[in-house]
């Protein structure tokens, strides 16, 4: 299966976004900023990338994850943990970030700031009933199956 993703660039100087390597899952997705944006710790901005997307089906979505070396180096981690992007949204995809650290981190124009990863979804009816099918887990909930 070849399929692909389309994307608008809403802005000129918006960079397409690709992935790093061949192996690599996510697509790049940078900032599409007219200046740098320093972030002091514990602040929080909203960074555009200057597109828009179109999935090919309705069973996909796009999900926004952190970039791994930007969180661990420089705290650089994503509001809501998992930006969810639904097949049928077609406005800019932004970038939800907050500093994690407490020393100031500058996000340049055109820096990579997150990763874009498109996996399929269950488009599954809820349907309300009485009861659930039991489990040895039963309703156990945080920490039940043990540290190790």
């Amino acid at each position: 299966m070849n399929e692909s993703i389309q994307i608008k660039r809403l802005r000129p100087e918006a960079k397409l976004p690709r992935r790093a390597t061949e192996g690599s899952a996510g697509l790049d997705l940078c900032a599409c900023l007219e200046t740098p944006l320093t972030l002091a710790g514990g602040e929080t901005a909203v960074i555009p990338t200057g597109l828009a997307i179109a999935l090919p089906r309705n069973d996909l979505a796009a999900f926004i994850f952190a970039r791994s070396g930007l969180a661990v180096k420089h705290g650089i981690g994503l509001l809501n943990s998992v930006g969810v992007i639904d097949s049928d949204y077609r406005g800019e995809l932004c970038v939800g970030v907050i500093n994690q650290m407490q020393t100031p981190y500058t996000i340049a124009p055109g820096e990579r700031i997150a990763q874009l990863v498109v996996l399929p979804v269950a488009m599954l009816t809820p349907v309300e009933v009485d009861a659930l099918d039991e489990t040895a887990r039963g309703e156990g909930g945080f920490g039940s199956t043990g540290k190790v």
